[in-house]
């Protein structure tokens, strides 16, 4: 009666009562340990337990602290893989870990057909507002804009220098001011206003440097040396590789999404923090070398100068922004192509190949091959707003 009592209040098995002698004792004792729940002990903290809790949710997008802060930073790597590093970590996990973000990420699954649809709208209603109040001879400011800076001086390579340094003072001069900006109208509004004084006078610039590329003093003529026109098609192809990383974020563009100041750390930023200076840098050699002339030299000078004084103030924002993770990427990316790569601070993974796989740098690839294919219809374009 007591065994039985025994059984019921710790639950033996009938396994367990069939056991005789000291088997059965020992069995006892055993299922006895099993069964009755022991008092809770306080959970050890181990670091690898806080490492792995850090780890579980998943980060869609790179989390950064606010300048002079020390925090840690979890990204998402270009094969999916979540990381952590802090700014205070060795020079070890710089090489190894991610601190901005994975360039040039397009999927599918997370895109709305409703953003790509108002995107097309909005970027219809630009095309016509720009050529409307622009482009068109009889309802356009452009043709009274150049003919303004024409009346100082008519050499076409001064009117050009003066189209490059009004483009410069805007754009330069609102990217700097774009954090007080977006605090008093918003991110979209001030991105509007950004992109409705700048688009005029680049398209400006674009215009008057096809219509008189073949004015000014001939330097040299080397377009019937064998191998030179292979050489600069080479180039302009691969300065637009460098020239648009914009278009990781073309409903940023748009205005659609709301607009952010990024910090990329891969695909074309593993070879240089700026491509597009690098890449203005290769348009300016091959057209300078093909056309030879001294509009095409001027010109070129005045679209480096500025790319250079971009490279300066890119490095100023993303400092005030991002603070010491900035740092961090600073050290290991150059401004020179290959830089980092060749003195080691730059390591490249083994699929580093796959970061250029992705939908950003194809579309940069159409673009590039669709312009150059339509120049006969942008040099008629140009040619018939006659600036």
């Amino acid at each position: 009666m007591v065994n039985q009592e025994r059984n019921s209040k710790y639950q033996l098995t009938p396994a367990l009562t069939e056991l005789q002698g000291p088997w059965r004792l020992a069995a006892s004792v055993q299922s006895l340990s099993q069964t009755i729940s022991p008092r809770k002990q306080p959970a050890r903290s181990s670091p690898f337990r806080s490492w792995k809790a850090e780890l579980k949710p998943d980060f869609e997008e790179s989390s950064f602290p606010a300048s002079g802060q020390s925090t840690p930073f979890k990204v998402k790597s270009s094969s999916g893989d979540v990381q952590n590093v802090t700014d205070r970590d060795s020079e070890d996990s710089t090489f190894s870990n991610l601190v901005g973000e994975d360039a040039g990420v397009f999927d599918v699954k997370d895109q709305k057909t409703s953003s790509w649809i108002y995107f097309t709208l909005v970027l219809g209603v630009v095309l016509a507002i720009l050529y409307v109040a622009w482009l068109d001879p009889n309802t356009g400011y452009g043709t009274a804009f150049v003919d303004a800076l024409a009346s100082f001086n008519a050499k076409h390579e001064v009117v050009m220098l003066e189209i490059l340094f009004i483009f410069a003072l805007v754009h330069s001069g609102g990217a700097s001011l774009r954090a007080s900006g977006e605090k008093l109208i918003g991110e979209r509004a001030y991105r509007v206003l950004f992109a409705g004084i700048s688009l005029p006078l680049a398209v400006s610039a674009v215009v008057y440097f096809i219509n008189h590329r073949y004015d000014g003093v001939q330097l040299w003529q080397v377009r019937d040396v064998p191998g030179v026109h292979e050489f600069c098609w080479i180039m302009s192809f691969i300065s637009f590789l460098f020239l648009y990383p914009s278009t990781f974020n073309l409903l940023e563009v748009a205005a659609v999404d709301k607009p952010k100041v990024h910090m990329y750390e891969t695909g074309i930023m593993r070879i240089t923090r700026h491509p597009q200076m690098v890449g203005q840098f290769f348009w300016c050699l091959a057209h300078t070398l093909w056309i030879g002339n001294s509009f095409t030299v001027i010109t070129s000078l005045g679209l480096l100068g500025h790319h250079l004084f971009g490279v300066w103030q890119g490095d100023k924002r993303l400092e005030a922004k991002y603070g010491e993770s900035f740092e961090i990427v600073k050290k290991r990316t150059s401004v020179v192509p290959f830089a980092a790569i060749l003195d080691g601070r730059q390591q490249l993974p083994d699929d580093y190949y796959k970061e250029f796989m992705r939908v950003p740098y194809y579309v940069i690839v159409g673009f590039t091959v669709g312009a150059y294919l339509s120049h006969p219809l942008i040099q008629w374009g140009s040619h018939y707003l006659g600036w």
